[in-house]
């Protein structure tokens, strides 16, 4: 499966998916258009599964990615615990009504 574009060049795309899976893991749910929702879906589990494996490559990994140590604290030291006999799926995404403004789709993506 193609990755989506989200009309933005690849180097936005790559920044606003890293806030955005941030701001998941930090917040546990955040309300943003429908597509972001689904383009950091995979991303955000990514993340928790890097969590579950726990080795310092792992943190590693998921540093260069996140940017934010206390989010990945939280990943290896909350969330990880948290889902350690779920095997993925860790988050939802829920539809919410449209923009008001551009009566763009809206969704609210969520950990399980």
């Amino acid at each position: 499966m193609r990755p989506k574009k989200l009309n933005r060049d690849p180097a936005h795309r790559r920044a606003m998916l890293r806030n955005l899976v941030t701001q998941v893991l930090e917040h546990e749910q955040v309300q943003t258009t429908e597509a972001k929702a689904k383009a950091a879906r995979p991303l955000v589990d990514k993340m928790i599964t890097l969590g579950k494996r726990g080795d310092l490559h792992a943190r590693r990994q998921a540093l260069s990615y996140l940017d934010d140590r206390r989010v990945v604290e939280k990943i290896f030291e909350v969330l990880a615990p948290r889902y350690e006999d779920r095997s993925g799926g860790y988050t939802r995404v829920l539809k919410a009504q449209n923009r008001r403004g551009d009566g763009t789709l809206m969704a609210i993506i969520e950990l399980v």
